[in-house]
């Protein structure tokens, strides 16, 4: 597994409101390279069942944008590792797309990933206003998009390019793990950034296989899965995490 980066994802604000900074430590702490927050929004349309009642969660414990920025602070002297946070368009609008940059670099945010802001747009109105607060900004391909599609967003994209292993939402594994004609074609084409492949990774196993012609590998649903449904998620996640790398 020797270069091969493994990226945690989790929703903030979850299991409680308070625990967001503990979750970076841990993560951290566990070996993974980088961490990718979700931003709770109320409808979270890329996401499977688990996250998306860990966005319900979040959202009923009141995290907002704000109270997430406050927590990075808290912890930015902490945490070395990149930190991408990860959400929908609407909430960062309504709290002002400049601000929330703004925000981001003095939080210690290296990039974003906003799966519903269209490229054009991204072109048009905010790729300037990323360049000026230096953070990176990744778009999503999938299975059904064509190479030239894959290298226009590849050349749009900073920091790394997320290939999302089927066209289903986060957690479903059905179509996952043998994509191999999709992982060979990523791995085929000369792209500037280097891939990190998600969407139902769950053990070393899938993580394995994922990585064999990919950068590295996003875990979500199997780590939010241990902050929702376990009283002793902070051990058992450190496990997991560790279980992936070692």
């Amino acid at each position: 597994m020797i270069n091969k980066k493994l990226n945690i994802y989790f929703t903030a604000g979850i299991p409680k409101l308070e625990d967001t900074p503990e979750i970076l430590r841990i993560i951290q702490s566990s070996g993974a390279d980088f961490v990718e927050i979700g931003m709770p929004y109320s409808d979270p349309v890329a996401d499977g069942e688990v996250i998306q009642k860990a966005h319900e969660l979040a959202l009923s414990n009141g995290m907002t944008i704000a109270k997430l920025f406050e927590q990075l602070k808290s912890v930015k002297s902490e945490i070395n590792i990149p930190v991408i946070l990860m959400g929908y368009i609407n909430p960062v609008l309504s709290f002002g797309f400049e601000k929330f940059c703004e925000e981001c670099a003095e939080s210690g945010v290296s990039g974003l990933i906003i799966p519903d802001l269209p490229p054009i747009e991204f072109e048009k109105n905010y790729r300037q206003i990323l360049e000026k607060y230096h953070l990176n900004f990744t778009f999503l391909i999938t299975p059904e998009i064509s190479d030239e599609r894959i290298l226009y967003l590849d050349s749009l994209s900073s920091g790394f390019l997320y290939a999302v292993s089927s066209s289903s939402t986060t957690g479903n594994s059905q179509k996952v793990v043998n994509n191999e004609a999709y992982l060979s074609r990523i791995s085929n084409l000369k792209l500037k950034n280097p891939v990190m492949i998600g969407f139902g990774i769950k053990n070393k196993s899938v993580f394995e296989t994922i990585t064999q012609k990919s950068a590295g590998g996003i875990i979500g649903t199997a780590f939010v899965k241990i902050l929702m449904d376990n009283n002793n998620w902070k051990e058992d996640s450190r496990n997991f995490i560790q279980s992936i790398i070692n």
